[in-house]
C-alpha cells in the first residue's frame, strides 16, 4: 500500500514521483479526505476535553451542594457530538483506505524516465542472436511437426489462447520445471509448492486487487481467484506476521501454473506460446531487510539469468521506465530473451523490488535491532516463465532438418535424450 506517511509529510514529493508514471492520480483527493478527518478528530479532541472538565468539576459543585444539572446536560450533549462523528470518520477512513488501495508504488530514484516500453533502458547482453544457415521457422510452426504441440485439442477442451503439450513436449515441460527449481535450490531457496487458488486479501495484499481485478479468474459464487502467478502465495506465507530480523533475507521458489484474461492483449501473440491463459512458472522470492533490497534485486536477477546462461539462450536485461512500471514495483529488471520468428528480444522474466509497498498491506514486519517492528521489503521473479522457455529453446535450437537439439543442461533431466525429432 501507498505509504499514507509520505503523503502527509512530503506531499509534493509523492506527487512528483507518482507523476513520472504518467498519470494523474487525483492526490488532491487524499488532502481533501484527510484535511476532513483531522479537522473531525479536532472536533472530537475539543469536545471530549470539554468532557474531562466538565466531569472534574461536577464532584466539586456537589461537595459545594451546587446543581450540577446544567453541566449533566452539556455532557450528554457532548456525548452525542462525539458519537455523531464518528461514522462520519470511519466513512472517511474507508475512502482514505479505498484511495491509497488505487495509487501505484512510486518508482525507485534510479528507474529511468518513460512512459512506454520504448523508453525501457538496456543494461547488459549475453550471447549473441542464434545465426541460421537456413530460414527458421517459429516455434508454432516447429512444434505441431514435431508432434508436441495440440493446439487443435485445447481450443476443443478449453478454447483460445490455450496450449497442451504432448509426448515429449510435456517431458521437455517437466525437465524444465525440476532443472530450474534444483538450480534455485542450489542458490539456496527453499521450495514450496503452494495453492493455486487465492483468496481476496492475499490477491490484495500483492497488489492485484483492486489494480487487475478485470484481468483475473474469479471462482464462481467464492471470493476466490485462480493465481496469476506463485508471487501471490508466496508474498502471504508471512502476511500479518512479525519475523525474526535475524532469518533475513528468506528465499522462496515455487512452480504453479499460471492463470491470466490477457484482457488487454486481444489480437497480439494469437499463435503460439507467448500470451495464452493458462502457462506454468518457476517463481523466486525474497524478504528482505530495506537497506539491503536493492543488493538482494541485483542477486535475485542473477539467478534469473543463471537459468539462461545454462539454457544457453541468448538474452538481455532491461531497466523499465517509470511508465511501464507495474501496479506495485518500485523497480524491475526485464530479462528478454532472443525468439528467431520476431528477430527481438521477448520478455521472459521479471525482477522486481516492491521494497515497502506489498509489506505494508500484508501487515509483513521484522524487529530491527532495537526490537522495533518495521515493514520488510519484497522482492520477486520468474525464474523462469516455463511456456516461453519452450518457445526460446524451440526456436534457438532448431536443426535445418526441423530436428531440435536439447541444451546440455536439460540432457539429464530428458533421461539423456539429445534431440526431438
Amino acid at each position: 500500500m501507498f505509504d499514507i506517511k509520505l503523503l502527509r509529510e512530503n506531499f509534493e514529493v509523492a506527487k512528483a514521483a507518482l507523476s513520472k508514471r504518467g498519470k494523474d492520480y487525483a492526490l488532491e483527493k487524499f488532502e481533501d479526505l484527510d484535511k476532513r478527518r483531522k479537522a473531525l478528530l479536532r472536533d472530537s479532541e475539543d469536545m471530549k476535553a470539554k468532557q474531562n472538565m466538565a466531569s472534574k468539576q461536577i464532584p466539586m459543585l456537589k461537595k459545594e451542594g451546587k446543581d450540577t444539572a446544567h453541566i449533566m446536560a452539556e455532557m450528554k450533549t457532548l456525548s452525542d457530538a462525539i458519537k455523531a462523528l464518528e461514522p462520519e470518520v470511519r466513512a472517511i477512513d474507508e475512502a482514505l483506505e479505498t484511495f491509497l488501495l488505487n495509487i501505484p508504488n512510486t518508482p525507485h530514484f534510479s528507474v529511468p524516465n518513460g512512459l512506454t516500453e520504448a523508453d525501457n533502458v538496456e543494461i547488459r547482453k549475453w550471447g549473441e542472436p542464434t545465426q541460421f544457415t537456413f530460414e527458421p521457422k517459429p516455434h508454432w510452426d516447429l512444434g505441431e511437426n514435431l508432434k508436441i504441440f495440440d493446439p487443435t485439442t485445447a481450443v476443443k477442451i478449453a478454447g483460445s489462447r490455450f496450449i497442451m503439450l504432448r509426448g515429449q513436449g510435456a517431458k521437455l515441460q517437466r525437465a524444465l520445471i525440476s532443472f530450474m527449481l534444483d538450480r534455485h535450490a542450489a542458490h539456496g531457496y527453499e521450495e514450496i509448492m503452494p495453492p493455486y487458488i487465492a483468496n481476496r486479501a492475499s490477491m490484495t495484499s500483492v497488489g492485484q486487487l483492486p489494480d487487475k481485478e478485470g484481468q483475473l479468474f474469479h471462482l464462481a459464487d467464492t471470493d476466490l481467484f485462480l493465481i496469476p502467478t506463485a508471487e501471490t502465495p508466496l508474498t502471504n506465507i508471512h502476511r500479518e506476521e512479525i519475523i525474526d530480523g535475524a532469518i533475513l533475507p528468506v528465499k522462496y521458489c515455487a512452480y504453479s501454473p499460471s492463470f491470466r484474461k490477457e484482457a488487454g492483449a486481444a489480437g497480439r501473440d494469437t499463435r503460439g506460446l507467448i500470451r495464452v491463459h493458462q502457462f506454468d512458472k518457476v517463481e523466486i522470492f525474497k524478504l528482505s531487510r530495506p537497506e539491503d533490497s536493492y543488493d538482494e534485486l541485483e542477486k535475485l536477477t542473477a539467478d534469473a539469468e543463471d537459468i539462461l546462461q545454462k539454457l544457453e539462450l541468448p538474452y538481455r536485461v532491461v531497466n523499465l521506465c517509470a511508465g511501464d512500471l507495474g501496479f506495485s514495483n518500485a523497480k524491475t529488471y526485464d530479462l528478454e530473451v532472443w525468439m528467431p520468428s520476431y528477430n527481438r528480444y521477448v520478455e521472459i522474466s521479471s525482477c522486481s523490488n516492491f521494497e515497502g509497498f506489498q509489506a505494508r498491506r500484508a501487515g509483513i514486519r521484522f524487529k530491527d535491532a532495537g526490537g522495533k517492528p518495521v515493514f520488510a521489503h519484497t522482492l520477486n521473479g520468474s525464474g523462469l516463465a516455463i511456456t516461453r522457455t519452450i518457445a526460446a529453446i524451440i526456436e534457438n535450437f532448431q536443426q535445418d532438418d526441423g530436428r531440435l537439439k536439447i541444451p546440455k543442461a536439460l540432457v539429464p533431466y530428458m533421461g539423456g535424450m539429445t534431440e526431438i525429432k
